[in-house]
């Protein structure tokens, strides 16, 4: 099928790409066929994967929500994704439209759509990153332009800890992020879960093989370990639909096939 909507120039479009097939599970138009084709797979055999990554965004969302109604005004998101309806920018101008927020990512296929479709968008940015380490965003020169850290900051790690292969190494990112927040700072993460079937892990990673990133899947005591740095805040650690769900929201049976565990964390 031949590919009609706009598409950024030197980009492949022919490798699998991790953000492209989350906006397609998102319902999002930014994908092309070989995402789709993955994404179909994934589906295959995690029937609630589509369920799943909404489920993150709306998680995501709300969390980014609560935090701006709290007086955090500065946001740096960090995570291999596309913008999208809902995301981080448009929750946190909603509440609070001085809101600053930093898009930063690795891949740059995101780069490139992310600064095309956010041009034009006032109190943004988009910078590069390595997403196995985050901690160098503090420190990072064009961050500082936009982000002030001697004020509340909040750093959304969105599907982001799981592309850091060794626990210890996650560990210490997230205490060096810890470190580098001001009073007030925040931490919002999501993580892929092996609880509560380790073993449909190995399926799910030969389906991203052919894709442009790996992740590792972790039971709730690895996650657990690797936040320690942060006080949570409540419900604590928990799958994506049961943090502080929206009254009315989106009735997701059975949490657990989401795969993914998320919380807010709280320097201590």
């Amino acid at each position: 099928m031949a590919e009609e909507r706009w598409s950024p120039a030197h980009v492949d479009l022919t490798t699998p790409n991790t953000a492209r097939i989350y906006d397609y599970l998102l319902g999002g138009k930014d994908n092309y066929a070989a995402d789709r084709e993955v994404a179909e797979q994934l589906m295959a055999v995690i029937p609630e994967a589509r369920t799943a990554a909404r489920a993150n965004h709306a998680f995501i969302g709300r969390a980014v929500r609560h935090l701006a109604r709290q007086g955090v005004r500065q946001f740096i998101d960090v995570g291999s994704k596309l913008p999208a309806d809902g995301n981080v920018h448009e929750v946190a101008a909603a509440v609070a439209p001085d809101a600053t927020v930093v898009f930063a990512d690795g891949d740059p296929v995101v780069l490139v759509h992310a600064r095309a479709l956010l041009a034009g968008t006032e109190r943004t940015a988009v910078v590069h990153c390595d997403l196995a380490r985050p901690e160098t965003l503090p420190e990072d020169p064009e961050v500082r332009e936009h982000i002030d850290f001697t004020e509340p900051v909040a750093i959304v790690l969105d599907r982001v800890l799981h592309f850091i292969g060794d626990v210890a190494d996650a560990r210490r990112s997230v205490q060096r992020l810890h470190d580098a927040l001001p009073p007030g700072g925040h931490v919002v993460f999501t993580h892929i879960t092996q609880d509560p079937q380790p073993e449909s892990s190995g399926d799910v990673g030969q389906v991203f093989k052919p894709t442009s990133g790996h992740f590792w899947g972790r039971t709730r005591a690895e996650i657990e370990s690797i936040v320690e740095p942060f006080d949570l805040l409540d419900p604590g650690l928990t799958y994506t639909p049961l943090w502080r769900p929206d009254p009315g929201g989106e009735d997701v049976r059975h949490p657990e096939r989401t795969f993914t565990l998320a919380g807010v964390g709280r320097r201590a």
